[in-house]
C-alpha cells in the first residue's frame, strides 16, 4: 500500500457532489421536521457533521490526501420515506474531493441516525454515491452520463 504521489500534479478546480438518503418511518421524519427531536435540532446537527466529516476525511480514510478544502456544502430535503443528503465540496488541489463528499454524505445521515434511534431503530442508511465531480486530468464525470 502506499499513498500516490500528487506532488507534481498541477492544481486546479476540483468539486465532487455526493449523496445518500436515509429511510425513516414517516413520524420520526414528522419529529425531526417538528423540532421534537430529544437531543435538539437535527438538521443543524447534521449539517455540522457533514462539514466536519470532510475535513477530517484523510483521519478515517487510509491513503487518502489531506486537501484544504474551499467549501462545503450540505443540503437536507425531507422526502416520501426519509432525508436525501447532498454534499457538494470544492478546493484548489491536486487531487480531488470525491471522498470527502461522500464522507460528509455519510456522517451527516448517521447524525440523524444517531439522534433519532432512540425512536427508529430501523431507519437504513442507502444510495450512498458520487452523483459529479469535475477537474483535474479526468475532466468532468455525472452519474447517467456513464462511467
Amino acid at each position: 500500500m502506499k499513498m500516490v504521489d500528487v506532488g507534481g500534479k498541477e492544481k486546479t478546480e476540483r468539486v465532487a457532489v455526493a449523496t445518500a438518503r436515509l429511510r425513516m418511518l414517516p413520524a420520526t421524519l414528522e419529529r425531526i421536521l417538528q423540532g421534537k427531536v430529544e437531543k435538539g435540532d437535527v438538521l443543524a446537527a447534521a449539517r455540522l457533521a457533514g462539514v466536519m466529516a470532510a475535513k477530517r476525511t484523510p483521519d478515517v480514510i487510509p491513503l487518502c490526501h489531506p486537501i484544504a478544502l474551499s467549501g462545503v456544502e450540505v443540503e437536507l430535503t425531507p422526502v416520501e420515506d426519509g432525508l436525501e443528503f447532498r454534499v457538494t465540496v470544492r478546493t484548489v488541489d491536486r487531487t480531488g474531493v470525491e471522498m470527502e463528499a461522500l464522507t460528509a454524505a455519510c456522517a451527516a445521515a448517521l447524525t440523524v441516525y444517531d439522534m433519532c434511534k432512540s425512536v427508529d431503530r430501523g431507519m437504513v442508511l442507502e444510495r450512498v454515491q458520487l452523483d459529479h465531480k469535475a477537474g483535474g486530468r479526468s475532466g468532468t464525470w455525472d452519474r447517467g452520463q456513464g462511467a
